[in-house]
Formats: structure tokens, C-alpha cells, sequence
């Protein structure tokens, strides 16, 4: 795939309207704009006055659109030099440079290093890379996802961005105990910390849902 320009507009909130440009290439997966939709529609009032890290943070388009519905501050975790330094200066552009901070880092290294900085619930988003769905690979990323999970505070969410074909079965805890949501090609897998309730066969059989889902009642402030 060539590299392109392409412009990622925020959905919702203050910052509305205001747009993300990058250049899209093969080691690049930005979040399409339906996903994004469907993702702060299912967290709901889970957004305002928590954290928010976009871990393999690319384009950075999540971790803005999470401070501008609301987010009392992102974290962006992102490994490329040059993807990291664009997103500082899209947090410039937009003015909100105080609320957010770039970690220019390996995910993994991060993740290993993380020591949650509150003790209330916080959200993590993780969506890699497409090479870390190679099958050499994705036992390293759902360690990092079982070491997410175990560091979260509690009633923290977790979700993860991944593809069609990804295996579900291996999730930490089992499948039963995520949200799994469908849309084409890219599935959003939502966990809470501490949430027991196994979901129906409705969600692990990836029914497709709409981008204006409603609210999961466990992803709400407790």
C-alpha cells in the first residue's frame, strides 16, 4: 500500500469539527471514523473526568477526540519519532498541550513500566499495529493486554481495537467476559476491571451493531 495524505476530523465535543492530518502508510492503522463514533458512544459517561491512553497512539486522533468530549487528560504512547512529534504538534495546533503529554516509547516497555498515577478508573485503548497480529506476535500483545489488566484500577475499561480474524478465544479471562462489538472488518473488545457478567451469545458472535450503539451499562461511572 502507497503512502497518502488524509485528513481524520474530530467527531464530537470541543473540538469538533477540527481535523488530524497525516499520512497513512503500511505501518499505520488509524482508527476509522465509525469506529471512533461507536467507541465514545459505548463509553459514554465514562469519558469526562477520567484519563484516557491511547496506547500505539499513530495519528494521536483518539486521545484528542477523548479530551474534547471531555477526558480530564490523555496519554499518548506512541514509538515513532516522527508520528510522536506530529502529534505534539497537532496538541499545539489545538490547544490543549497542557491536558495531554506524548510518551515517545515502545507500548510494551511502557506497559511493563506503568504505575497508575490515580486510583480511580481510568480508560486504555490499545490499537496496534498490523504487524502485531502476526501470529509470531499476538501472544506478546494479549500479554500486554493481561498486564493492563491486572495494573488498572478498578471499573477501569479496556478496549482493544482489533481485526477481523484475531483470536478471541485467547482473550485474558475468556471471551464471555468481553464486549465484543463488530464493525466490517475491525471489532472493538471492551473489559471492565473488576466486571464479572459474561455478555450473551448476541456480542461473541459479533452481531453487527450500529456506530450510535447505546451505553453498556457496565462501561458507566459507578
Amino acid at each position: 500500500m502507497a503512502a497518502k495524505k488524509t485528513e481524520l476530523r474530530i467527531v464530537a465535543g470541543s473540538l469538533r469539527g477540527r481535523k488530524v492530518g497525516c499520512i497513512v502508510h503500511p505501518g499505520l492503522r488509524p482508527t476509522p471514523q465509525m469506529v471512533r463514533e461507536a467507541l465514545f458512544s459505548i463509553l459514554g459517561n465514562a469519558i469526562p473526568g477520567r484519563i484516557f491512553y491511547d496506547i500505539f497512539a499513530g495519528t494521536g486522533v483518539v486521545g484528542i477526540e477523548a479530551i474534547s468530549r471531555g477526558a480530564s487528560r490523555a496519554c499518548m504512547i506512541e514509538s515513532d519519532a516522527r508520528q510522536a512529534k506530529e502529534i505534539g504538534t497537532h496538541l499545539q495546533r489545538f490547544g490543549i498541550q497542557h491536558q495531554a503529554q506524548v510518551f515517545r516509547t515502545d507500548s510494551y516497555r511502557w506497559a511493563e513500566r506503568w504505575i497508575p498515577a490515580v486510583t480511580g478508573p481510568v480508560n486504555l485503548f490499545l490499537s496496534p499495529p498490523f504487524a502485531d497480529f502476526q501470529p509470531a506476535k499476538v501472544s506478546t500483545f494479549l500479554e500486554l493486554v493481561r498486564t493492563l489488566l491486572a495494573k488498572a484500577p478498578q471499573d477501569s475499561v479496556l478496549i482493544l481495537q482489533v481485526e477481523d480474524g484475531f483470536p478471541l478465544n485467547d482473550l485474558p479471562d475468556g471471551a464471555a467476559l468481553w464486549d465484543i462489538r463488530c464493525y466490517g472488518r475491525n471489532l472493538l473488545c471492551f473489559r471492565v476491571v473488576g466486571e464479572e457478567r459474561e455478555f450473551s451469545p448476541r456480542h461473541k458472535k459479533l452481531a453487527v451493531v450500529t456506530a450510535s450503539a447505546t451505553p453498556v451499562p457496565a462501561v458507566e461511572n459507578r
